[in-house]
Order: C-alpha cells, then sequence, then structure tokens
C-alpha cells in the first residue's frame, strides 16, 4: 500500500503522486466509497493538455455519476486500462492499483494542493 502521507491531495478528492515529472493521479478512498459500488470509468486519450480544474472523464456508480477533475496541469502520458476495464477496482485498491492516469507536469505542478492532514480535516468538515 502507498504512504498516504507522501501523496498530495485535491478538495475534490482526487490525490496525486509525483516521480520526478510524472504525476500519477487517481480517487480517493474517501471518493469510492461515496460513490458505492463502481461500474464504469471513462479516462481521456493519451496526448490530451489538461488544465488544473478541467473536468478529465467520469466515474459512475450504481448510485450516481462524478466527475474527475484535474489536480495538475500537463499532458496525459498514460491511463490504466486496467481500472477501464475492471471499474471495481477503484472501490479495492484506490490508492494501489486504481491509479486513473499519469499526467507529465511542469515544476510547481503540486503548489497548492493539500497535505494528507489537510485533506482528512477537509473531510471532516
Amino acid at each position: 500500500m502507498t504512504d498516504l502521507s507522501t501523496l498530495k491531495y485535491s478538495e475534490e478528492h482526487e490525490w496525486v503522486a509525483l516521480e520526478g515529472t510524472t504525476a500519477t493521479i487517481g480517487i480517493t478512498d474517501f471518493a469510492a466509497d461515496a460513490l458505492g459500488d463502481i461500474v464504469f470509468v471513462e479516462l481521456p486519450e493519451v496526448g490530451a493538455e489538461l488544465s488544473r480544474g478541467d473536468v478529465f472523464g467520469e466515474a459512475e456508480s450504481t448510485k450516481s455519476v462524478s466527475e474527475l477533475y484535474a489536480p495538475v496541469t500537463g499532458t496525459v502520458v498514460e491511463i490504466n486500462d486496467a481500472v477501464v476495464d475492471d471499474p471495481a477496482l477503484l472501490n479495492s485498491a484506490p490508492f494501489g492499483d486504481a491509479w486513473l492516469i499519469k499526467v507529465e507536469v511542469a515544476d510547481g505542478a503540486l503548489d497548492g494542493l493539500l497535505d494528507r492532514d489537510a485533506y482528512v480535516a477537509h473531510t471532516e468538515a
């Protein structure tokens, strides 16, 4: 399992792990629990240009549909086909195998995102 304290978080419930200039993005366990059983995921094409705050896809559950928001600005370099093929991974492993996209970003991409303590406080508010 990923060390959750090393991740950054958006107020829209996405997490970001930065390795070099590549940001791996997924949804948090809070978001997955709120959605319920996820049955469909739509992700952008590789090469798509994202700006922070843009809708980049959606997750549909048996209860609702939720838009996915880009927590960083950059270019999509990879999507997780495993999640598209088996959306339930988002419920079982939101911080592991169920990452959504990888984005090539510039320096400072994580500025303004929340650390784990701030995110937990945000979800409890």
